[in-house]
């Protein structure tokens, strides 16, 4: 399991923008389709809204076919 730990400084970072600055999506389309296959959980939920507000303290799991990243957003 690969963690990475990712500072915002603003209130909230939406989800698919998450998942392109932590450098696990290259492209806001491979974002997009990562959230709505159901590959991401957000505080061990399945996430499908892309536009999810993410906040300090949340913690993203994103479960690929071989390996999983956690993001913790702190």
């Amino acid at each position: 399991m690969e963690k990475i730990e990712t500072t915002i400084t603003t209130e909230y970072i939406k989800l698919d923008q998450l998942l392109k600055y932590a450098g696990i999506a290259y492209s806001g389309a491979e974002a997009k389709d990562m959230v709505l296959n159901g590959i991401v959980s957000v505080n061990g939920e399945i996430c499908t809204m892309r536009g999810k507000k993410i906040r300090q303290g949340d913690k993203v799991t994103v479960d690929f076919e071989d390996d999983t990243a956690e993001i913790e957003v702190v």
